[in-house]
């Protein structure tokens, strides 16, 4: 069976059985057959996943703050600066963060695995090799900056801003390449449960671009060239402060340095990366291409600005939810490594309950502030009485998006990508969009018709994840994830096992 192109029968195939594959001094959880046993089980298990998340999710916001913070400023500079930041940040940086986020997951599932399994040496190998397909698979996506300026003229907008735009995504070139490393390193720390490093090199990132970004842009008024030099700053800054974390020794036998093993099972790895990129990409463009139909809408102007609102609130809630997907890969492929089944069932079982619990406690604070919050967003009453008539969707969309990416994460820590890109082409692209379109357009719903159609997308997609978890049989992934571990490094040793040998 090849590696990154399971089928979905392989995750389906009866119960759980009460077999214990841990072979070290940490043991699967025994059967919980009481309310004692879940209380006790799901206090120990609640300590590991928030000691995850909660880095996690600073982590994610304070990346996010970076472009955030730029096209803030950028406000102060000028409208030609500010529109020519945001398309590059929103549309071309877009596509390579989600493209190499994407391909970089392939990591979050091979290193966890891996460190679960006591594989400690192979961390640093497949970060290799990560760099080595990331780095190439960037140099397509580069023409896309390059060519920033033809490809806005081509889909109509101005020859002014397509021509700072041009110039702009130029001055990014080598965030791309940042992006490339960042990563993979990410992904190889996140797997160790090494979060609170990458959080406080993140929060220094932001403090030092916020202060250089306001000097550089208004104090000395360099603009554009300003806002480029802090962008590739920062996250070069990041890059080179986590490698020099990871070389200091930090991560032990995890890294050893450089090896010529990363030239190794590239092909598979390829493969994986891939279906890992397919899989996040077609989730994040999905709220795009809603966006670019809304704009094709009678009272275009107002379809958009309500529309943006609502998915930048959904946005908001998910960034959160980015922890317990975090988390749960990490516990999920730590376990299945490490050859304990039953303790990754139990930890989705887990996390599921915190995310459905999250994401209600953020409709009810939405639903409360309906009245009120509209007019943070938007001085025009149209907008706002649309925003407010879409707020009870809104605010269940909220539920569903924090329950789906923790789903995305059981998915990424057991190696499933190529099977849930699939149900993503099929639940937002075949279902989802054309229901937009047909209430939205032809049962003339306007922007609520698009919105049930993005909602319809996403809970479809959400109930088969849910399925595919409920159905898998835990055993059986333990056992594809010591099949991987052995074709691609060598003798599965539990990480328990290796520690005591080293002992």
């Amino acid at each position: 069976m090849e590696d990154a192109n399971w089928d979905l029968k392989a995750h389906s195939e009866g119960p759980l059985q009460e077999t214990n594959q841990s072979s070290g001094a940490d043991e699967d959880i025994q059967p919980i057959k009481t309310v004692k046993d879940f209380v006790r089980e799901f206090s120990v298990e609640s300590i590991k996943l928030w000691y995850l998340a909660g880095p996690a999710v600073f982590t994610s916001i304070f990346q996010y703050s970076i472009g955030f913070i730029t096209q803030t400023l950028a406000g102060h500079v000028g409208t030609i600066q500010l529109a020519a930041i945001s398309i590059e940040i929103n549309v071309f940086a877009g596509i390579a963060f989600g493209v190499m986020l994407g391909m970089g997951s392939a990591l979050e599932t091979l290193c966890g695995q891996a460190y679960g399994a006591g594989k400690l040496d192979m961390l640093g190998v497949y970060m290799q090799r990560s760099w080595l397909i990331l780095n190439i698979s960037a140099i397509p996506v580069l023409f896309l900056y390059i060519f920033a300026d033809p490809i806005m003229n081509l889909i109509g907008q101005t020859p002014e801003i397509s021509k700072w735009v041009g110039i702009f995504s130029l001055l990014m070139i080598p965030e791309l390449f940042a992006y490339a490393l960042n990563f993979p390193i990410q992904k190889f720390l996140q797997s160790q449960s090494k979060i609170l490093a990458m959080a406080a090199i993140s929060a220094a990132a932001v403090i030092l671009h916020t202060i250089f970004s306001w000097l550089l842009m208004l104090k000395l008024k360099w603009g554009l060239g300003g806002a480029a030099l802090m962008l590739n700053f920062s996250w070069w800054f990041m890059v080179v402060a986590q490698l020099l974390y990871i070389f200091s020794g930090t991560c032990g036998e995890a890294w050893s340095g450089f090896s010529w093993k990363a030239f190794q099972h590239l092909w598979g790895f390829v493969k994986l990366s891939l279906a890992s990129a397919v899989m996040i990409c077609l989730e994040v463009w999905y709220f795009v291409v809603l966006i670019l139909f809304a704009g094709y809408l009678k009272n275009a102007k107002v379809a958009v600005d309500a529309l943006s609102i609502c998915i930048n609130l959904v946005g908001w809630a998910v960034m959160l939810a980015i922890g317990f997907n975090a988390a749960i890969s990490v516990r999920v492929s730590n376990e299945l490594g490490a050859g304990r089944p039953r303790t990754a069932k139990f930890s989705v079982v887990v996390v599921s309950i915190f995310a459905l619990l999250f994401g209600i406690f953020l409709a009810l604070i939405l639903m409360a502030a309906r009245s009120q919050y509209p007019a943070l967003f938007s001085n025009n009453k149209e907008v706002q009485k649309v925003v407010y008539d879409l707020t009870p969707l809104v605010a269940f969309s909220i539920i569903v998006n924090t329950v789906q990416p923790t789903f995305s994460g059981v998915a990424i820590g057991a190696g499933w990508q190529t099977c849930v890109a699939y149900v993503n082409v099929a639940c937002y692209y075949l279902f989802g969009i054309p229901l937009g379109i047909i209430l939205g357009y032809v049962l003339h719903m306007g922007v609520k018709g698009i919105w049930y159609g993005m909602l319809s997308g996403t809970a479809l997609q959400t109930c088969v994840l849910f399925w595919i978890i409920y159905r898998t049989d835990w055993n059986k992934e333990a056992s594809f994830v010591r099949d991987r571990i052995k074709q691609w490094g060598g003798e599965y040793v539990p990480q328990e096992t290796q520690i005591e040998r080293s002992a």
